[in-house]
């Protein structure tokens, strides 16, 4: 059974940075692609980026620049650095793992799904 439990949210000030972490069990972690997802308040869940089991990488353009994706195998952990947050960064943020090797944007490909950890970036 997947699981993928988030961490490392917080309340920040706009211009700090953050870094999420997500603890992955249950399957072979390197050979699937991973994702990071955010939930605003009122607001359908949205992409922010992705990883393919080959180490290519996907941004959303609203992040590009700032946050960072990444991957220790050893530990099975799925990391977003985020850096320069805006408070329109605030959400939920979700850890997804996929059930293939090449990553998406699109939330419906992500059968597995972390709880979420919640980033408020005040002005």
């Amino acid at each position: 059974q997947v699981r993928l439990v988030e961490s490392g949210g917080g309340l920040v000030q706009a211009g700090d940075s953050l870094r999420l972490s997500c603890a992955a069990s249950g399957r072979t972690f390197d050979a699937y692609a991973m994702g990071w997802f955010r939930q605003a308040p009122g607001k359908e869940r949205e992409f922010v980026a992705t990883r393919w089991r080959s180490g290519d990488v996907v941004y959303a353009d609203s992040v590009k620049g700032r946050f960072t994706i990444s991957r220790d195998s050893a530990k099975n952990m799925v990391y977003l650095q985020m850096n320069s947050l805006k408070p329109e960064d605030t959400a939920v943020y979700y850890c997804a793992m996929r059930d293939y090797y090449i990553g998406s944007s699109s939330a419906r490909d992500y059968p597995y799904w972390g709880q979420g950890t919640q980033v408020t970036v005040s002005s």
